[in-house]
């Protein structure tokens, strides 16, 4: 009978722990300062994933992302799809790419939660080795 709880006690916990989504709206802070920079929501479309600028607390509440090239240059922050394309891979969330707009960069992006409230997001050029990491809090 123990080993019969145990057993049901593991399996249900791993149920809940595979039942976490990325989806839903996640804090950004700034690296340096560690200020909230911004609330990003991810959603999901046809297994794709993707994330966009909901709020942003450390700039201009006009501001637009001039250093973003093609259609996103001149886009306002505010809405701006800044991850695109992840698809869900085992626990992670991996092929997508991420803009950053303060520099009109584009990075290889992938995500994984680190528990139900924390996302671990990696931006990285060619391999991931070379790049940084940010954690996301789960707005709550």
């Amino acid at each position: 009978m123990k080993y019969f709880l145990l057993t049901l006690t593991l399996l249900f916990a791993t149920f809940m722990l595979s039942a976490q989504t990325i989806l839903g709206e996640w804090e950004t802070y700034d690296d340096n300062t560690n200020e909230k920079k911004s609330i990003v929501e991810i959603f999901e479309k046809n297994n794709i994933y993707y994330a966009k600028i909901k709020e942003a607390f450390m700039i201009a509440p006009n501001a637009t992302c001039e250093e973003c090239k093609g259609d996103r240059k001149g886009q306002p922050i505010i809405g701006l799809q800044v991850i695109e394309g992840l698809k869900k891979k085992g626990e992670s969330y991996e092929g997508g790419t991420a803009l950053d707009p303060e520099s009109g960069k584009i990075y290889k992006c992938y995500m994984q939660l680190e528990s139900a409230d924390k996302l671990k997001v990696r931006g990285y050029i060619g391999f991931s080795l070379l790049g940084r990491t940010q954690y996301w809090k789960r707005k709550t």
